[in-house]
């Protein structure tokens, strides 16, 4: 599966993918796209999910008719992230073409 890392998601969460390839949002010069022109772009580079930690995306924009799937992780937060990134992982693993996931990271 190809993976986009959004510019506000972890840059180390991409170890934690492996049999995935993971490219990340500022690599691709797409940091200061706005949500929409962003997802756009993922589409149209060949990206099957994005992830990323702004929960208003799905308020912003459009989602409907989409192939590229969105995991929005409750937090940024590398120390919090990392301890759980199988749960991360699993979600990846299951999420389906086009789906809407929101994951809550736990902070215990």
């Amino acid at each position: 599966m190809q993976i986009l890392l959004d510019h506000n998601t972890p840059a180390p969460l991409r170890h934690s993918l492996p049999g995935h390839k993971v490219e990340i949002a500022y690599e691709r010069g797409w940091a200061e796209l706005t949500n929409g022109d962003l997802l756009a772009a993922a589409e149209s580079a060949g990206f099957d999910l994005l992830i990323t930690t702004d929960k208003n995306i799905r308020y912003q924009q459009n989602l409907r008719g989409r192939k590229l799937s969105l995991l929005v992780l409750s937090t940024n937060d590398w120390t919090h992230i990392r301890r759980f990134k199988e749960l991360v992982a699993s979600a990846v693993s299951s999420i389906q073409s086009g789906a809407y996931v929101e994951l809550e990271i736990p902070f215990s």
